[in-house]
């Protein structure tokens, strides 16, 4: 491929989950794959440093997270159809008022659907239980059935919840570059519970994810 090829970024979040994805794709020269940090800020701010410097056609924000009971559980992979910055917003005495509401914004960042709808039907293919909602972006993950359910509430169709989708999204948006969303399941959003929690089976996940992305895209 001549280097001076455009070619696709992942983003994660920390370096266990960098890993998964490069044993993945198996030294393919098309990706670049980097740790971004933790919270939207921080991976905003790498992927822009990244795309600032590098030649690209697609970013991918990838890496484990929650998912919302029966929608999408351990072990299992949802690529986003919307990613949606869930905290973006006010409090008020009435309710949660989105960035949107609020008039200062948008808190919704769309991937390619033709794209997205693509890689999870060959995940599926490839055996893994996948599927294509709305995957929320926070700055603090839920710990509580209160807080899960007033997620839920104000976007009834989401499925999973990360920390750095959003600001990924962000970068490449301002970029002007495609994005997509992958989260393998390592727990389920509610009330803590460490003891639950299946991080080795969701980097084994997200490894196989990677492996598939080359089918799609290249």
């Amino acid at each position: 491929m001549n280097d001076s090829s455009p070619k696709i970024l992942v983003v994660t979040a920390v370096d266990a989950e960098k890993e998964a994805v490069l044993r993945g794709l198996a030294g393919n020269d098309q990706y670049d794959v980097i740790a971004g940090g933790v919270g939207p800020a921080a991976s905003a701010s790498r992927t822009a440093m990244a795309l600032a410097s590098g030649h690209y056609k697609y970013v991918i924000s990838a890496g484990i997270g929650g998912g919302f009971p029966g929608r999408a559980p351990v072990g299992s992979v949802v690529t986003a159809s919307a990613i949606i910055a869930a905290d973006l917003g006010s409090e008020t005495p009435d309710g949660f008022l989105s960035v949107d509401e609020l008039g200062f914004g948008s808190s919704h960042i769309h991937p390619l659907s033709e794209l997205s709808e693509l890689l999870t039907v060959r995940l599926q293919a490839a055996g893994l239980q996948a599927v294509l909602a709305p995957i929320l972006s926070v700055s603090t993950t839920t710990g509580t059935r209160e807080s899960a359910e007033a997620l839920i509430s104000r976007s009834p169709e989401a499925a999973a919840e990360g920390m750095e989708g959003f600001g990924v999204a962000q970068a490449a948006q301002d970029f002007g570059l495609p994005v997509l969303e992958i989260r393998a399941i390592s727990n389920l959003v509610g009330p803590r519970d460490r003891d639950a929690w299946n991080i080795p089976e969701a980097l084994r996940v997200l490894e196989a994810v990677s492996s598939t992305l080359p089918e799609v895209l290249t």
